[in-house]
């Protein structure tokens, strides 16, 4: 038993895939899209996510039509910032780098965006944009250094993941918590829901994963 709609994640962030598989949502296909992530000059954090998220749904849908046996699909693509003021922090990917992340974070609040971009099969483009609020506690230093040592914050946006160590670092969360994961549950259902991909259809066969296709 098996829908004849398809739907392509333009990511390949397994926690991405993990957050969709929780909402009983299985991608037909992973596609991760490998663009210039660089902020634009002056450019607000919000604006950055959006526009990257669509970005990416583009770069996968036009490589996917170069395929001999590329047929209409939805696209899901999103990508998500992290921010204190208008600064955005990188994806860290050196100690340094993380360090420095998690010490900006210490003590202060900060905001997550994420930016969804759908490509529906007849090409209508959907977006929505959520922020999320964030304060940390202050960090000791046993903490900064024992969570560095940990590796987890290796490249995540921020330097750190809420749904690991870095949870007890989180004071207070205002707004979706999927979005600090990394997609935001409730908006990307509704988004592929109110565009008729059969987001319900998974439900009856939960506990039997169909593979998912590099």
């Amino acid at each position: 038993m098996s829908s004849d709609k398809k739907l392509i994640l333009a990511s390949g962030s397994p926690r991405r895939i993990e957050l969709l598989q929780q909402a009983g949502i299985e991608p037909d296909r992973v596609f991760p899209t490998d663009i210039d992530e660089t902020p634009l000059q002056s450019e607000h954090p919000r604006s950055v996510a959006k526009r990257l998220a669509r970005e990416k749904a583009d770069n996968a849908l036009g490589r996917l039509k170069e395929e001999q046996d590329y047929a209409p699909s939805f696209v899901l693509a999103a990508d998500t910032v992290v921010a204190v003021g208008r600064r955005i922090l990188p994806k860290a990917e050196i100690l340094d780098e993380a360090a420095n992340c998690l010490k900006l974070l210490s003590g202060r609040a900060h905001r997550v965006y994420s930016g969804i971009c759908l490509i529906t099969p007849d090409g209508k483009v959907r977006q929505r944009l959520v922020e999320t609020r964030v304060r940390f506690k202050r960090l000791s230093r046993p903490e900064l250094d024992a969570y560095l040592a940990s590796g987890e914050w290796r490249g995540k946006a921020g330097a750190y993941g809420v749904q690991g160590l870095a949870g007890s670092f989180v004071v207070k969360l205002v707004g979706s918590y999927t979005n600090v994961v990394g997609l935001p549950l409730y908006e990307t259902v509704g988004l592929l829901s109110a565009d008729g991909y059969p987001v319900h259809f998974g439900w009856l066969t939960v506990g039997q994963p169909k593979p998912v296709r590099k």
